[in-house]
């Protein structure tokens, strides 16, 4: 989400104008996204936009401070398409009963959500639509047509997360796939042609380096807020691939190999000037344990770790701590 199209929305509905919002900005709309869906699209999206007025203009208010605050934070979207069937139905076979009243309205609305599940709409809802409205903290398909006559969609005010696979082996093949289809930006680095192209990596961004090794690794930008799989074929690159990690501050490192091979990958990092705090940053082996050995088994096992790291790190302080104590890991 760009802070120009919030600032453009709330511009529009101060003028008394109504917005035009697109799928680019709006990518829960998106054709490509939607397809099968009779309710969801570019339609729903427009309609949405239509009937915003100026007391929507607190909620795009609040996802623009979000946004500038970095929040884990979303703008979620009510769709009706049977205002009667959304007031009506108050429950079903499985889920405990929210009131007396199904949805507060049968009208379509805009509304914030944090993980903190603060909510803002510039209208009353029903406890049966808060109950959905904090679910878009869960994701953009969680529960969206529990009940009948409406669905929802949400649109998160943050960035994806950057994953650098340092290595083009099975095992990353299998990561890059899983990491993208959980909302990852993948970067696939390797110097063979042969195992990186996009037939092996048909989503991932791929970055081929040159001279037959990753020597050039060196010279490539990366940040602090970057995660990073060390997954080299052969384990060859992997010294490098660390030092380049430590040395860009990525905020996870984790790298894949047998205790007997670290050891020998440790002395060739200490050697290169890392200290061994640094060499302690290095989650290793990768991934969470639970026996995992096929390239697609660990892939699981990495992938995993990588949502529980981005989940520990994005979280609220409130929401982690009621998290981690679901958890039972307080």
């Amino acid at each position: 989400m760009q802070r120009t199209t919030l600032e453009g929305i709330i511009a529009d509905l101060k003028a008394g104008r109504a917005p035009a919002l697109s799928v680019e900005d709006f990518g829960a709309f998106a054709p490509e996204v939607t397809e099968g869906n009779p309710y969801l699209g570019p339609e729903a999206l427009a309609a949405a936009a239509a009937a915003l007025t100026e007391a929507d203009v607190p909620t795009f208010e609040r996802a623009l401070a979000a946004l500038d605050a970095q929040e884990m934070a979303w703008l979620g979207f009510k769709v009706v398409y049977d205002a009667a069937a959304a007031q009506a139905n108050t429950d079903n076979e499985v889920t405990k009963k929210y009131g007396e009243v199904g949805s507060a309205d049968g009208e379509p609305l805009v509304f914030f959500c944090n993980d903190a599940k603060e909510v803002v709409a510039s209208r009353p809802y029903s406890p049966r639509d808060l109950f959905q409205m904090k679910d878009a903290t869960r994701g953009p398909s969680m529960h969206t047509q529990q009940f009948d006559g409406l669905t929802w969609a949400s649109e998160p005010l943050f960035g994806k997360v950057r994953v650098w696979l340092l290595g083009a082996s099975d095992a990353a093949v299998e990561v890059a796939a899983l990491a993208d289809h959980v909302g990852f930006h993948v970067v696939a680095v390797d110097y063979d042609p042969a195992f990186l192209n996009e037939a092996r990596f048909p989503a991932a961004e791929r970055i081929m380096l040159h001279g037959g090794d990753f020597d050039e690794l060196a010279n490539m930008p990366g940040s602090a807020a970057d995660y990073v799989c060390v997954l080299t074929r052969g384990h060859m690159f992997d010294p490098q691939a660390c030092l380049w990690a430590l040395g860009n501050h990525a905020h996870y490192i984790g790298m894949m190999g047998c205790a007997g091979k670290n050891d020998t990958v440790r002395e060739l990092v200490l050697a290169g000037g890392a200290s061994e705090a640094d060499w302690e940053r290095v989650k290793r082996p990768i991934g969470l344990r639970f026996g995992a050995k096929s390239p697609a088994e660990l892939a699981i096992a990495i992938v995993a770790e990588l949502v529980d790291v981005r989940y520990q790190q994005r979280y609220s302080e409130a929401a982690r701590q009621k998290h981690e104590a679901s958890l039972g890991r307080e």
